[in-house]
């Protein structure tokens, strides 16, 4: 899987997030807007910069494993040419490492230091690149930074290494990677801090609020509340929810393949009442364990996601 991934041959879609400081991000989209751009077309992944004034931003990268793999070393060469430039208008003779902070699940960074710090070590020692993970989460977060630094090559070949790491703390359903039932909840998390609403993918799930009639982020917090309050294995619940008529046909599918495929990976049940007289909606009952219900929501805002996105609606 390893060969196979650091080739760009598995074409799965993943979602790997930095955290920048202000003047990284500038740095990043340029004048106009002209090195971002220049980014998303060249390495055929999407870029997205999370909105505000903070001094900290998100700056989210979605695509298949080759596209990151380009963003991510146009990204870390630029930082190169930024601390080459601002070199030669200092008395400093040792250039410093450039310097990438990811935003990686707390629950996969057991994985990333493995047994005894195992892993971790294994990708310095391969990459030649310096990797250390937070002791601490993120303010308001269940994430953890990743800070790497080293030459662009070692930074690179790092990121591909832990792509692997996060590949393999998936289960792959299809071409998109499909998280663990117990990773739901943190995605659900990180999927309400996304404000205002960027489409990012099939890997991210969306609960935009306002933008989409999907769940309002109590309800979201509801659902995180009893995933990650409950076992998996225990008892079935049922939630519902409602879909506008003219979008039920892409949860649905031709011939109901894509609600079946639900069906299937959720293991929820999952009903679609029939459409009522005067009404725009049409009801959707999931049943199942919380985790299950969670998966299949999941599923069904990445649809709708892809859908809306695809429209270009937005």
């Amino acid at each position: 899987m390893e060969a196979k991934v650091s080739e760009g041959g598995l074409n799965v879609t993943l979602t790997i997030r930095l955290l920048m400081h202000g003047k990284e991000v500038g740095s990043i989209i340029g004048k106009k807007g002209e090195t971002v751009k220049k980014m998303r077309e060249e390495s055929g992944a999407r870029i997205n910069i999370s909105e505000g004034n903070c001094p900290e931003r998100i700056v989210t990268i979605t695509g298949p494993t080759d596209a990151i793999f380009k963003a991510f070393a146009m990204i870390a060469y630029k930082f190169e040419e930024d601390i080459i430039n601002s070199m030669s208008n200092s008395t400093a003779t040792s250039k410093p490492p450039v310097t990438l902070r990811l935003v990686v699940p707390a629950s996969q960074c057991g994985s990333l230091i493995g047994k005894g710090g195992s892993k971790i070590k294994e990708i310095r020692e391969s990459t030649g690149a310096q990797v250390q993970v937070a002791g601490d989460m993120l303010p308001n977060s269940t994430e953890r930074a990743v800070t790497i630094s080293g030459t662009p090559d070692a930074i690179i070949q790092c990121v591909k290494q832990i792509c692997v790491v996060m590949l393999e703390a998936y289960s792959i359903q299809g071409q998109y990677a499909i998280p663990h039932p117990d990773q739901l909840t943190k995605l659900h998390q990180l999927a309400m801090q996304q404000t205002p609403f960027t489409p990012l993918g099939q890997t991210t799930p969306a609960f935009p609020g306002e933008k989409l009639p999907l769940h309002s982020s109590e309800e979201a917090q509801n659902l995180m509340g009893q995933s990650a309050g409950m076992d998996a294995s225990s008892q079935a619940s049922t939630h519902e929810l409602t879909i506008p008529n003219d979008l039920i046909g892409c949860i649905i599918g031709r011939q109901g393949t894509k609600i079946n495929e639900i069906r299937q990976m959720s293991g929820a049940q999952i009903k679609i009442a029939s459409a009522m007289e005067g009404s725009a909606e049409r009801q959707i009952t999931i049943t199942g364990s919380p985790a299950n219900i969670s998966l299949a929501q999941y599923l069904i805002n990445a649809r709708l996601t892809s859908e809306v996105t695809g429209m270009g609606a937005l």
